[in-house]
């Protein structure tokens, strides 16, 4: 099959992309991260994104679809208690589209490898967005291959951020160090 799998960052990547390929499919990666504060952030992440896709000569599919962060936090503000909810919909809806609108047979998403990502609240987002537009998800729980993957990416020293990317996880973070 030919997936389009979503890419939160490069660490998260390691392990999905081997599993999908192994499996032997053909896999694009997509780096689609509006939600990513502050934007020298977000910029950190994604040139070890094209680092780690290029190195290892993964296809990649630069965003094309002109949204910015500006309209990630239109999304957000007045529903910060459901942010994540509201994230995985903005996010997954453009990478089913895109992935409907390239011809891909599928779509996934290597957030399914966070520990930290509410999990089956994700998995329900992109099963309800695969029906709305007709493309397949690809359901792993790529948690089991967790120690796995931390042990190559940091074999391979790329860069990994220490919250999941909006301002209001990094602000939690900040007030647990405190």
């Amino acid at each position: 099959m030919k997936i389009l799998l979503h890419a939160c960052c490069a660490p998260c990547l390691v392990f999905p992309y081997d599993d999908l390929s192994n499996q032997g499919h053909e896999v694009t990666a997509f780096f689609f991260n509006p939600n990513i504060h502050p934007y020298s952030e977000n910029l950190r992440r994604l040139d070890a994104f094209l680092s780690y896709t290029e190195t290892n000569h993964i296809r990649v599919i630069n965003d094309e679809s002109g949204v910015e962060m500006d309209d990630w936090f239109r999304e957000i503000v007045f529903r910060e208690t459901q942010r994540c909810k509201v994230c995985f919909n903005f996010r997954i809806n453009l990478v089913a589209r895109l992935a409907e609108a390239k011809g891909f047979d599928a779509f996934s998403t290597t957030l399914l490898y966070s520990r930290f990502q509410k999990h089956e609240l994700l998995k329900e987002t992109c099963e309800v967005i695969s029906e709305k537009h007709r493309i397949p998800f690809i359901y792993h729980d790529w948690r089991t291959g967790w120690n796995e993957g931390v042990k190559k990416y940091r074999k391979l020293g790329l860069y990994r951020q220490k919250y999941c990317g909006c301002v209001y996880s990094e602000k939690e973070r900040a007030k647990k160090i405190i």
